[in-house]
């Protein structure tokens, strides 16, 4: 995230909006087919469907998102807020799993496709052990550098990782608790992985901070760390590296850091910060 942190206490708390600074932080440690898909859980959000366009492991596979007829952007039109402490968040990567799909933040509607590099799709190189995705409506900045950790954003929205036992879908619209945040450095570049636990995941009500999460969920912060790590070393490549002394930072960091990558969001979809890096804004 490229806003440095101060402390300040953010909209989710009832306080004031916060503003960009470059201070230190303050630290706080501790053929096209329409799926609709039901399911019992409150945490997902079954007002969205999903429209998939060209084969499953395709460069040309791209899956859309609808709310009733109208076509809808996952990244600018589903909320961020879901109230009580709880955010939205959009599942790319089921758990389980390992094609690395990603929301395409440069292309109209920005749908949801497998990640491309030199031409082939991407993978990782062993399957996620959990559901991952994104913050609708927050965004990494790459054009600030956070004072205290010494890297600008990935120009990506916020990353989720949702710790909860059951499986999502990929397209997925859910309510999840943020608890806590890794503060990821990948080849210099500062990108946040918020720690959340699905709505109605059967510990969710006994989740409130980071420290529960380890009493709840004992050794995962950890695991969640070590693969995202170590995922690019099969590759060669070196280990990722995470700032506050590999820290989970809590709750109320949490949500000063989902707070300040919504308010640089509000200011490129604005117009208040230039599109520099001419991603779609509809």
């Amino acid at each position: 995230m490229a806003i440095a942190l101060r402390g300040l206490r953010s909209a989710a708390f009832g306080g004031k909006v916060m503003r960009q600074a470059l201070v230190a932080p303050i630290r706080v440690v501790p053929s096209s087919r329409k799926l609709s898909f039901k399911s019992a859980s409150t945490a997902e959000i079954a007002a969205y469907t999903n429209v998939e366009k060209g084969e499953s492991n395709t460069l040309e596979y791209r899956m859309f998102f609808k709310q009733g007829a109208k076509d809808v952007s996952p990244w600018h039109e589903i909320p961020l807020y879901a109230g009580d402490g709880y955010v939205h968040y959009i599942c790319e990567i089921p758990k389980e799993t390992s094609a690395k799909m990603e929301v395409a933040t440069d292309e109209p509607c920005t749908p949801i496709k497998q990640d491309v590099k030199k031409g082939k799709l991407r993978f990782y190189p062993y399957n996620i052990n959990w559901n991952y995705g994104l913050l609708p409506q927050t965004w990494e900045d790459p054009g600030v550098t956070n004072a205290e950790l010494g890297a600008a954003g990935d120009n990506d929205p916020v990353d989720v990782v949702e710790i909860g036992t059951a499986a999502a879908k990929r397209g997925g619209v859910y309510k999840v608790k943020p608890v806590g945040v890794l503060a990821m450095i990948d080849d210099g570049e500062l990108d946040w992985k918020v720690i959340a636990v699905s709505a109605d995941d059967p510990k969710a009500a006994l989740i409130n901070d980071v420290e529960d999460v380890e009493k709840h969920f004992p050794g995962e912060i950890q695991k969640v760390l070590e693969w995202f790590r170590d995922y690019k070393i099969p590759d060669g490549k070196p280990a990722n590296k995470f700032g506050y002394d590999n820290k989970c930072m809590n709750k109320e960091f949490t949500f000063h850091v989902i707070q300040e990558t919504h308010e640089a969001y509000v200011k490129l979809k604005s117009g208040a910060r230039a599109n520099t890096e001419e991603l779609s804004l509809i």
